[in-house]
């Protein structure tokens, strides 16, 4: 009985009180159904991750040695271009493993691990995105005052807060789902160890769980894209009020890339975390915001974004004339 209990992730406990078994690992079942898709998920997934990886690793570059992005927005945008990569980090080099060595298990406490550094940068990402929001509607609505208000003690602030806020939140989210009796069973339907899968294995009363992740997710998700949501209607109107359609153009290119990126990253997320019913599609709907929305970013900001092009003609011009 021990040892079948231990080649299943479980640990058998008999005291004078009471027999149970208590988790000591937790198996991800990830794509395991997907027999036939396995490779295509492997190349797809690898390849995500190594240019996702490289994008953002360029922007950082482009933004550090071209003097004319030494601006607030594009301090955040590197901020956010560092958070991407880790992101990214935290969950698809463990699904590639699972993948292609077929190694699906995971501690207790790595998982936990995960699930609070995940959470953590999700929320952090969620803030990032309305600092981004606010330094877009001040930049509009404010052009005159901008440079003063926006100084670099304060946009090191908004740079540093989302993080502050976003591992705060998680801790408490952590903390209250770790708290939860893990009896078995200890299969995972997920490809990494997210709060509501990890709710769903529990042997105790879920409900100051349950209560502790729908706030996180009202506090953070909710709150964040009904500020973002505020800011650009205040940028909106703004912008119906200019006469000339090329003033119009302008002022909106200039946040058109982080609306898209928005849109794209609580698309999926409200989805997941914002609505009380739990699906078997949400580790598809995972994959969006943990896989293809990452990989989309450095496109849209480069892409469709008139500096970032500019400073990468001149980098190539600098580079051009180094090597000659």
């Amino acid at each position: 009985m021990a040892s079948s209990l231990g080649r299943m992730g479980l640990v058998y406990y008999k005291t004078d009180y009471t027999n149970r078994t208590v988790v000591k690992e937790f198996i991800l079942i990830a794509f395991s159904e997907l027999h036939h898709l396995q490779v295509f998920l492997s190349v797809f997934i690898l390849l995500s991750y190594i240019i996702c990886v490289t994008g953002n690793i360029i922007i950082i570059i482009l933004i550090k040695i071209d003097p004319l992005l030494y601006t607030p927005m594009y301090l955040f945008i590197s901020a956010f271009a560092v958070l991407e990569i880790i992101f990214v980090t935290v969950t698809l080099p463990n699904l590639l493993d699972n993948l292609i060595s077929g190694n699906n298990s995971m501690s207790v406490l790595g998982c936990f691990t995960q699930m609070y550094v995940f959470n953590g940068l999700g929320i952090t990402e969620c803030y990032l995105l309305a600092v981004m929001a606010f330094d877009r509607d001040l930049a509009i609505n404010n052009p005159l005052h901008y440079s003063s208000i926006m100084k670099k003690k304060l946009c090191f602030t908004l740079a540093v807060v989302p993080w502050i806020v976003g591992f705060t939140i998680s801790f408490l989210t952590t903390l209250f789902t770790a708290r939860l009796n893990f009896c078995g069973p200890n299969q995972i339907n997920h490809f990494f160890c997210d709060v509501g899968p990890l709710q769903t294995l529990a042997c105790s009363d879920l409900f100051v769980s349950k209560v502790a992740v729908f706030l996180s997710a009202v506090f953070s998700i909710v709150l964040s894209f009904i500020i973002i949501i505020a800011f650009y209607i205040h940028i909106i109107i703004t912008i119906s009020k200019i006469k000339s359609v090329d003033g119009k153009k302008k002022a909106f290119s200039t946040c058109s890339s982080h609306l898209t990126v928005a849109s794209l990253f609580f698309g999926t997320t409200i989805i997941v975390y914002a609505t009380p019913i739990d699906t078997q599609f949400d580790k598809f709907l995972a994959l969006i915001y943990t896989v293809l929305t990452p990989l989309l970013n450095p496109f849209i900001y480069t892409l469709r974004n008139k500096d970032v092009k500019s400073a990468v003609r001149r980098s190539r011009v600098l580079i051009a004339r180094i090597l000659t």
